[in-house]
């Protein structure tokens, strides 16, 4: 099974800047907020209709938004996951 370090792993070849994904490399924040909102809906959706079969699913998609900022954070040395999870935390 996967633990999050893998989605942390993963998240940051998708962006290493010799060997990441094309699509990925051309990112910012602003091109994946509708990306972002989008799956915040599909977790809504899921709950709604009761779908907690597919809810994981959605919520890892959420999830990987997350993960998406926080690399872009990380890579302009503003934060990182770990900033993330200290101020959800803290809050």
């Amino acid at each position: 099974m996967y633990q999050l370090n893998d989605l942390l792993h993963l998240m940051a070849r998708l962006r290493d800047p010799q060997h990441g994904c094309p699509w990925d490399l051309q990112q910012n924040y602003a091109s994946i907020v509708p990306h972002t909102l989008e799956e915040a809906y599909e977790v809504a959706d899921a709950i709604e209709s009761g779908d907690f079969e597919h809810l994981p699913g959605e919520l890892g998609d959420l999830l990987f938004q997350v993960v998406y900022y926080s690399q872009l954070g990380q890579e302009e040395g503003r934060f990182d996951f770990a900033t993330v999870v200290d101020a959800i935390t803290r809050k």
